[in-house]
């Protein structure tokens, strides 16, 4: 009698279990190709409750600890570099971000640059871009000799591979923690590293920059990294969007960029 009541419990509580997982893969598989066809080809992977804010030329995820984005992720075509549109020089809020922002009080008599993430000269193609380049969650407090050193160096570089390559996707962003010294009003998080992540998808090739916010007469490939490496670094899938084959190819390799 004990043997059949086990049987009459047990056997429906493990065929509810069995469904249960089944139902919960179909809808896991069902949401990833929908999550991968609604963010552009660039996007890292979503954290868990992490918004993507989306502007013409690129999206971001804002940190509202911080006042800044985790990450900035755009594609940068030849045909797009160099059309001229004059720079602003005028930042502003982003109005798509609902969180508080910095302003230009957290800046003034800081000692520190309102360092673009990605950066005006990639958005010269369009004066709307171009605006967008300029909102406060675009941009981050760095040093002066590492904002017009060695961070512009590699934004320059950034623009001659999309030349040389036609299409590169990008995603830059601070390295983010608790404990940071901040700036201005809003506290404004001063990051003591920042990373710059790319890939050629046509040529199958990427590496990633991992650089301290400080003045560096080096060459940008000394900090250079693997994609991976700077992945385990920042607990993030940066190009999940590729096919898992392209993705190890290109992630787990440094390869050379002229």
């Amino acid at each position: 009698m004990l043997k059949q009541l086990q049987q009459f419990f047990v056997k429906p509580f493990f065929l509810f279990w069995i469904a249960a997982f089944f139902l919960g893969l179909n809808a896991f598989m069902r949401s990833e190709p929908k999550l991968k066809r609604e963010l552009p080809l660039a996007c890292p992977r979503p954290l868990t409750g992490e918004e993507i804010v989306p502007h013409i030329a690129y999206s971001l995820s804002y940190n509202e600890q911080h006042k800044q984005a985790n990450w900035v992720a755009y594609m940068l075509i030849k045909t797009n570099l160099g059309n001229g549109v004059e720079r602003s020089n005028r930042f502003t809020d982003d109005p798509l971000v609902a969180a508080s922002c910095a302003t230009n009080a957290d800046y003034a008599k800081s000692g520190y640059d309102r360092g673009h993430l990605a950066p005006a000269a990639d958005m010269s193609w369009s004066i709307q871009v171009m605006k967008e380049s300029f909102y406060y969650s675009n941009v981050s407090p760095q040093l002066p000799g590492f904002n017009r050193g060695i961070w512009k160096i590699l934004e320059e570089k950034v623009r001659q591979w999309a030349a040389v390559y036609d299409t590169v996707y990008v995603v830059t962003g601070p390295i983010l923690e608790q404990g940071l010294p901040t700036i201005g009003p809003q506290k404004v998080s001063v990051p003591k590293a920042y990373f710059k992540a790319l890939i050629a998808p046509r040529q199958q090739k990427g590496i990633a920059f991992l650089l301290p916010n400080s003045k560096s007469d080096a060459s940008v490939f000394n900090y250079s990294i693997t994609i991976d490496a700077l992945e385990g670094i920042l607990k993030r899938d940066l190009f999940f969007q590729l096919p898992d084959d392209t993705e190890e190819k290109i992630e787990g390799y440094l390869h050379m960029w002229p």
